[in-house]
């Protein structure tokens, strides 16, 4: 159970149909008798309700295809995270076009919960226009909107480069944005946003309003727009800023990062609140897509089983890296083969030395092995343990959030600005990331190595949380120097004989064909046209 109330998920849900009514809705010329922008949101109590409404996309939301799952499948693009259903087999064989439906879901869901920011934002400046009592609640839900906003923009740009960008509340076809510069106008306005949202936001809340965007989430999302821009001096600054003053340290257990019972503390900067206890819409469907596929079902195990690590990623870490626990399944029960001699179901243990190949069963354990001999009950895939709850009795009942940002996303950020800009300890980061991961510090580096470092650290600390491929992406160039996306995907191609070859489709999204058919004022990105 809960320590704690949800407060926004408890009050998302009923609210929906108002953040709807805000984007479709146009003014008529009678009085209205339903719910619209205008004859609800009248005082900073009610627009306080419309913004829990943008909250709810970064969770489950309303689709099945959601904004966290969505992005899972994208990452296999990038080869190191692989699954056997369609839409991942699809993005780790290359296999990406226009009309994919992963991107539409996602396309969707970020601009409806933007037009809803935008309305927010729009009304809170009325409302403070007018003289509305209670100023102080309705710049704070404006500055939750901004940020909101900018969260949003931010995860879309690092995926699909030149998106349309607007800040006012899309009513017609005939205010449908453009993407001509789209990046460039996208991170300028991130970073406003966040920096009006950061000067705005509480440092934290009650437990009544847990969940909610901080000052803190603000910075964090800033250092990584900033890192994203190449403004390194800026993104050196703010980090600086965030570490003296925020008083965060990391968990000494990695796997805490994760936990239920650490929810919305310490490090943990921001997060999507998920509890189908509380709410059956609630629940997320990553601990189904990432349960090994032979574990028992009242453990947990009904599900997809669709995502995995490779081995030979699993095998990047070094064995001493206290981060392996939190991050890969090591031991579970298996049916895949008989009870054993005390009727028992076998314990199956990840080991390097069990065979592996991309097929669904490829890295599990052997169908014919000897349920009573150890040395054959062993695994190969990289099962994720950051997002699965083992033991289960209903695989629907998943109470994780969802972590968007972390303190080692602060660190590593830090470190990357400081060694990039020349300003600063660049190893203050990267080693904190390090000493709690049980790995020794570095020194002497070069510019070249030290980057080459940051990046990697950056891999296994984020592995299967959805932020590998943007990040890589983000420090490459196809054909060019350096090019870590290009030689991760050219080592799985390698590695398993993958029918692919690298090409500079891998290295950004198509926009979604309905936004280019529909939309007059975007062009296809050039590598998809």
């Amino acid at each position: 159970m809960k320590k704690y109330t949800k407060a926004i998920s408890w009050r998302i849900i009923p609210l929906l149909f108002i953040a709807i009514s805000i984007v479709g809705c146009t003014d008529l010329d009678e009085n209205p008798d339903f719910t619209t922008e205008d004859n609800f949101f009248d005082t900073a109590e009610q627009l306080e309700l419309g913004v829990n409404a943008i909250y709810d996309g970064i969770g489950y939301g309303q689709d099945w295809f959601n904004h966290y799952y969505n992005r899972f499948v994208f990452e296999c693009l990038a080869g190191y995270q692989v699954g056997w259903e369609k839409g991942p087999l699809n993005y780790q064989n290359g296999n990406v076009s226009p009309d994919d439906e992963y991107i539409a879901t996602y396309w969707r869901i970020s601009y409806e919960n933007i037009n809803r920011a935008n309305a927010i934002i729009q009304k809170a400046d009325d409302l403070k226009a007018e003289g509305v009592p209670n100023s102080a609640l309705i710049d704070r839900v404006k500055a939750e909107a901004q940020f909101l906003r900018a969260f949003y923009y931010y995860n879309l740009v690092r995926y699909f480069d030149n998106i349309p960008v607007t800040t006012t509340k899309t009513a017609s076809d005939q205010d449908l944005p453009s993407n001509e510069n789209g990046k460039r106008v996208a991170l300028d306005l991130i970073q406003s946003d966040l920096s009006m949202a950061a000067a705005i936001l509480p440092e934290s809340y009650d437990s009544g309003d847990v969940g909610r965007a901080t000052k803190w989430a603000a910075e964090a999302l800033l250092v990584k727009a900033y890192l994203q821009d190449e403004k390194w001096d800026e993104a050196y600054t703010t980090a600086q800023t965030f570490i003296s003053e925020s008083g965060m340290v990391l968990f000494e257990d990695f796997a805490d990062t994760f936990s239920v019972e650490n929810e919305n503390s310490g490090p943990r900067i921001f997060e999507a609140q998920v509890s189908a206890s509380a709410n059956s819409g609630e629940n997320q469907n990553y601990h189904q897509h990432f349960i090994p596929g032979d574990l028992p079902n009242d453990l947990g195990g009904v599900g997809w089983h669709w995502l995995n690590s490779t081995q030979a990623f699993r095998e990047k870490y070094d064995p001493t890296d206290k981060r392996i626990a939190g991050t890969f399944i090591q031991e579970y029960p298996t049916t895949r083969v008989g009870p054993n001699s005390e009727g028992e179901r076998p314990i199956v243990k990840w080991s390097a030395e069990a065979p592996y190949n991309l097929s669904r069963f490829g890295g599990m354990v052997a169908a014919d092995a000897d349920p009573n001999n150890p040395d054959e009950l062993i695994f190969s895939n990289g099962w994720s343990a950051k997002y699965t709850e083992m033991g289960l009795s209903n695989a629907n009942l998943t109470e994780k959030n969802i972590v968007y940002l972390r303190l080692a996303d602060v660190l590593l950020g830090h470190s990357e600005a400081a060694n990039e800009s020349g300003t600063g300890d660049p190893y203050y980061g990267i080693n904190e990331v390090r000493r709690r991961a049980g790995l020794a510090p570095l020194s002497g580096l070069n510019k070249e190595q030290l980057r080459d470092a940051i990046v990697n650290e950056r891999v296994l600390e984020f592995a299967m949380e959805c932020e590998i491929y943007p990040e890589l992406k983000r420090k490459s160039t196809f054909g060019g120097s350096p090019d870590y996306l290009g030689e991760y995907i050219q080592d799985f191609i390698d590695t398993y004989g993958v029918d692919r070859t690298l090409s500079p489709k891998d290295y950004v999204l198509p926009l979604p064909l309905n936004e280019v058919l529909g939309n007059p004022n975007v062009t296809q990105n050039p590598e998809y046209e």
